[in-house]
């Protein structure tokens, strides 16, 4: 399938039948696909799904670089890996993407994959120097200005994706424009989360729109509800005993750890997205389970304690007028124009 509309408004969300499922590791989606002489930056590579991505791109031949907020941690866990290039980035502190954007910039070299994964979530209230809720700072807007300051060497590859990280998190909550840092409501975590997991949705749809004319193409996914990473490190238990997913001493209840995908299932998704062939021509699509996802209309009924469940993505999410909106509110809240040229 070759197409040149736009995702506006969930045009293109209908499953591709990719052969892949749920249970599909990332290995299993980028075999037979060769990476080598393409260049790749993966925020957050140095844990979790990150992590198992940047192992994945670079045992394809790719040279990734990791931005890391905590460069010790990630050259610790990255040991042993091959062509990897580790530097210093906090998506909060706007200086350090503009520092970090700089050195990738003077190195020269097109940018193939840019996949804007890392993320935060059930964190208490904290804002930026600039005011800005954590979990939008963190989640949209500091990806926002990495691939505004990045355009420049995405374009030059003549065929680049840029993969949003996203989640069905996104379900918790729209994009709240008339009150998006939590100035004039009360501050509920879940609702962080789920507007910064739109955002993400929106500036796909977005980046897509604007940048299939350069030879970029955008994603958001899915990644599932993964076993074994850093993302919940904050999260207090009775949350998750209201989500059924634990019991009163805080251990992950087995039926629902037994529904949970590894780590190598849970990069999939994002590898499916950075590489799939299957995407050639099709851009702004929210996939899941490396596929693409459908829209949900309603007529899914989704539990927290059945990951299965948890699929779909809203039309809210897709909307072209909110993704117009967002991009105008998101130069604005970060002072970085993005005009793509």
């Amino acid at each position: 399938m070759t197409t040149n509309t736009d995702n506006y408004n969930g045009a293109l969300q209908q499953p591709l039948r990719s052969g892949f499922s749920a249970t599909s590791t990332a290995a299993d989606v980028i075999s037979g696909i060769d990476l080598h002489g393409k260049t790749a930056i993966v925020t957050g590579g140095y844990a979790g799904i990150g992590l198992e991505t940047v192992k994945t791109l670079v045992n394809a031949g790719a040279a990734v670089w990791v931005p890391a907020r905590d460069p010790e941690k990630a050259a610790k866990n990255l040991r042993g890996v091959q062509n990897v290039t580790v530097r210093t980035m906090d998506l909060m502190d706007p200086d350090s993407i503009n520092q970090f954007a700089d050195e990738c910039l003077a190195a020269g070299q097109p940018l193939h994959l840019l996949i804007n994964n890392a993320g935060i979530m059930w964190v208490p209230l904290r804002r930026d120097s600039r005011g800005i809720e954590s979990q939008l700072a963190t989640n949209h807007l500091g990806h926002f200005q990495l691939t505004a300051r990045l355009w420049p060497a995405l374009k030059k590859a003549n065929g680049a994706r840029v993969v949003n990280v996203s989640s069905f998190g996104h379900q918790m909550a729209p994009f709240h424009f008339d009150d998006p840092n939590f100035e004039q409501r009360a501050y509920e975590t879940l609702q962080g989360y789920g507007q910064s997991k739109t955002a993400n949705n929106l500036f796909t749809v977005e980046l897509d729109h604007r940048g299939k004319s350069f030879g970029v193409r955008a994603y958001s996914l899915h990644p599932g509800s993964i076993n074994g990473t850093d993302l919940g490190r904050e999260a207090p238990v009775e949350l998750f005993r209201q989500m059924g997913m634990c019991d009163d001493d805080g251990h992950i209840l087995p039926e629902v750890a037994a529904k949970l995908k590894t780590i190598p299932q849970g990069a999939a998704t994002t590898i499916w997205c950075a590489t799939s062939p299957l995407l050639n021509g099709i851009g702004g699509v929210y996939c899941e389970d490396a596929d693409v996802a459908g829209l949900d209309t309603g007529n899914i009924a989704h539990r927290y304690d059945d990951p299965a469940t948890q699929r779909g993505v809203q039309p809210y999410s897709l909307d072209a007028e909110n993704a117009r909106r967002l991009w105008a509110l998101s130069e604005q809240m970060t002072g970085i124009a993005f005009p793509v040229r």
